[in-house]
């Protein structure tokens, strides 16, 4: 519950309840508590706490945005719960300089980049200032259609080195992209061309209803990699501190020149696949509950205590801060002024297009117009 944070876990963390799954894949809270303790105290409690934070407010964001959802306030929402660690990793492993080129499961990403959260949540309702400042933020504009976001993010990175800018991309996606012709294209290009860019995927084993291993041959995501001449890697997409540090490798290769890199973080999608989704239809409810206790927030608290870079009150505050920065949202969002027409068609084209002027849109006859064309055009 919002408000409510779980008690700290001090015990054993295991790598995974399906291990199978997890095979070859970097972690940190996934080793032996001596171990796991060693590694944490190299991330040290600044990064560490930096990183929680993050994790948090993408967690608080998430949760709001479900409650909006089914108060009206906004429309069909896609969640993301138990992906905050790939997330947050992501974002604290580039710098401010570089590009995220998120799909409809990461629009929070741009708030911790300063960008209030007020405006990912007006682009769920349909509302023009849901679109933000791309050149501000450097934050491509959320791609819905599957994949599409992959050829943006190798242009994007390409175009930056041939400029002699020191930036690099990072462009999201899901199991399920990986079957789709533009990932192809993308992954080959940036491979010929040696882009600097990560392609990050997020393999929660499910596209929408179709399990991964009724969508592709390949059992790890990441060996596709080898395919187009890329280094491939796999990690623990519950682990914060795992993906960090797997991310920031692939960025600092992508930097010295190296070329891309695949990530695969791998896990499995906790919840829905959004707001009108209902999985009990199409998987196993116990087994998705199997995989509770790798939630990556409530798994980050504990390791953090037991090594002691944390005191369990100081996290507790962390995230009820989070929580409270958001009780207002829903009244920001509704004291914005619904859209004029002249809004809403400035808003699609660089110039509007006689057709979709405000005059003519207000014309009484101007669906009976384009159904005549229509007619007439057969």
């Amino acid at each position: 519950m919002i408000g409510q944070p779980p008690p700290v876990t001090l015990g054993p963390d295991p790598l995974a309840p399906g291990a199978d799954l997890m095979e070859g894949a970097t972690t940190v809270l996934g080793l032996d508590a001596p171990l796991r303790n060693q590694r944490l105290e190299e991330v040290g409690p600044d990064l560490a706490l930096r990183l929680f934070q993050a994790m948090a407010r993408l967690r608080a964001f998430d949760e709001r945005a479900v409650i909006l959802q089914r108060q009206g306030v906004i429309g069909t929402y896609p969640t993301y719960f138990g992906e905050e660690a790939i997330q947050a990793a992501s974002v604290l492993a580039l710098t401010a300089e570089d590009w995220l080129f998120p799909t409809y499961r990461q629009t929070a990403v741009i708030t911790l980049r300063g960008c209030p959260p007020e405006v990912p949540l007006l682009m769920w309702r349909g509302h023009p200032g849901g679109w933000h400042d791309v050149a501000t933020y450097r934050v491509a504009p959320v791609c819905v259609p599957v994949a599409t976001n992959y050829p943006h993010a190798v242009g994007a990175a390409w175009g930056s080195r041939l400029q002699g800018q020191d930036c690099v991309s990072l462009v999201y996606g899901g199991d399920g992209s990986t079957s789709a012709g533009e990932f192809h294209e993308a992954c080959n290009l940036a491979a010929v061309v040696a882009a600097p860019v990560i392609f990050l995927i997020t393999n929660n084993q499910w596209a929408i209803s179709t399990p991964v291993r009724k969508q592709t041959r390949v059992t790890r995501l990441a060996d596709k990699a080898a395919a187009y001449g890329m280094p491939g890697v796999r990690v623990d997409g519950f682990d914060v501190f795992a993906c960090h540090q797997v991310i920031a490798e692939a960025v600092a290769r992508a930097r010295n020149g190296q070329g891309p890199t695949l990530v695969e973080a791998v896990g499995y999608r906790l919840g829905p696949h959004g707001t009108a989704d209902e999985p009990s239809l199409y998987r196993d409810q116990a087994e998705a509950r199997r995989w509770d206790a790798m939630e990556p927030i409530q798994r980050a608290q504990g390791a953090l205590v037991v090594a002691g870079l944390a005191r369990p009150d100081q996290l507790a505050e962390i995230r009820q801060e989070a929580v409270d920065s958001l009780r207002d949202v829903a009244e920001r969002l509704l004291a914005e002024p619904l859209p004029s027409l002249e809004q809403i068609a400035d808003s699609v084209h660089r110039v509007t297009p006689w057709t979709l002027s405000a005059e003519r849109l207000r014309e009484p006859g101007w669906v009976m117009g384009l159904r005549t064309i229509a007619r007439t055009t057969r």
